[in-house]
């Protein structure tokens, strides 16, 4: 009886693997997220010109394809040098909010703003352009200025900041987060010298090679990781976190210890907090008092927008900023009260997005796919209006 009835279980679970299978087949286009990517010297990791991208978030059954341009990015062609000068040409510079792979080229904010300008806004003759790879910040982002948006001399340079970017400009931090060498990483960066200032130091062709190593996976992550690449059953089981809990904290902690030995790095134990991972590294940017490497990726991230200061004064253009999201908030919010320092030293005014999304009746929640951080199309057009609102009373920047 008793191999009777284990017959049956076994039976039965078989069935619903293979239903299972059999839906998610027919009712999901693809399996995998596919982002062709290419190293360029000088650069860094950035897209694969011309590649199909696709995107499976399975939490969300949002299945995007979309094309890189011509430069290796995602969005628009680049119009023409001459198109640009005839108008206010903007530049938008910024990380996945701007390389926005979750919503078709469309829906993206600044093709939304583009759109809605020229009805609003004939007489500038506005045009734009999306500069975004994802996991950069300012610092990581120069070279997209200094070897992409200047062609087209733009009259604005608009940087798109997300909470995480005070992360991504420390290279303590950006190595932590993706377990890099912070000496050889895929992006510039920068570091101190000898006397203590800060250097700007390109991205390493060779990065790979020198990449922390990762703690051994387990049985189960390893069958989940296998399981993963070809069935679609497995695939959803495992977002829905119903077939295993992944658990970083014990590979984010050993990475901490590695990256700790850098010289560059000495302070990272000083005040560190493995619980942070659970949510984002960008959370503890909106205590009150921030432990000394914090407070020193804020010190990295005014170099970087220092530096894109001194870029669009020397070109002409005009410099500023979009703090995107109800997580950079508004005046009175740690984390945008010391982007505004920042900024404000450097007399570059700041769009908050949240404010505008309150002002205008917006549900924050509403403009954010559900399991997802970044915008859905409702957050583009959010965004893309808060812009156009900033433009209508500043139409000095595209004189």
């Amino acid at each position: 009886m008793a191999a009777w009835n284990a017959l049956l279980v076994i039976t039965g679970l078989l069935l619903i693997a293979l239903v299972g299978e059999a839906y998610f087949r027919l009712t999901r286009p693809f399996i995998d997220t596919r982002i062709p990517s290419q190293f360029v010297d000088g650069v860094g990791l950035i897209l694969e010109p011309n590649a199909e991208l696709r995107l499976a978030e399975w939490n969300e059954d949002n299945f995007v394809v979309s094309r890189a341009n011509s430069l290796g990015f995602l969005g628009r062609e680049p119009v023409s040098a001459e198109h640009a000068a005839a108008g206010c040409h903007i530049a938008f510079i910024g990380d996945s909010y701007v390389e926005a792979r979750e919503v078709p080229i469309a829906d993206k904010f600044h093709a939304r703003l583009e759109e809605m300008a020229a009805r609003e806004l004939p007489h500038l003759g506005i045009t734009t352009q999306a500069y975004g790879i994802l996991d950069t910040g300012q610092i990581n982002q120069l070279p997209f200025y200094d070897e992409y948006a200047r062609r087209l001399n733009p009259k604005l340079v608009m940087l798109v900041f997300f909470l995480n970017d005070f992360m991504n400009n420390s290279p303590a931090l950006h190595a932590l987060s993706h377990g890099a060498d912070p000496d050889r990483m895929k992006f510039m960066t920068a570091q101190r010298d000898a006397n203590g200032d800060m250097a700007l130091r390109p991205p390493d062709a060779e990065y790979e090679r020198f990449l922390l190593p990762r703690l051994p996976k387990s049985w189960h992550e390893s069958t989940q990781d296998r399981l993963d690449k070809v069935s679609y059953f497995a695939k959803w089981m495992n977002e829905k976190n119903i077939w295993i809990y992944r658990n970083y904290s014990p590979q984010i902690a050993a990475w901490a210890n590695m990256i700790a030995e850098r010289p560059c790095c000495s302070s990272l134990p000083d005040g560190w907090q493995i619980s942070w991972y659970r949510n984002t590294i960008g959370a503890p940017f909106r205590e009150e008092r921030l432990p000394p490497f914090l407070e020193e990726a804020l010190e990295y991230t005014a170099f970087g927008i220092e530096q894109f200061k001194r870029r669009a004064d020397r070109d002409g253009a005009k410099l500023a900023i979009l703090a995107a999201t109800r997580y950079m908030g508004r005046q009175g919010d740690p984390q945008f009260d010391r982007l505004s320092a920042i900024a404000e030293a450097r007399d570059i005014p700041v769009i908050s997005h949240y404010d505008y999304m309150v002002s205008q009746g917006y549900n924050h929640w509403d403009g954010r796919w559900r399991y997802d951080f970044h915008w859905n199309a409702t957050g583009h057009q959010s965004a893309a209006e808060a812009v156009l609102e900033w433009l209508k009373e500043n139409q000095h920047v595209c004189d």
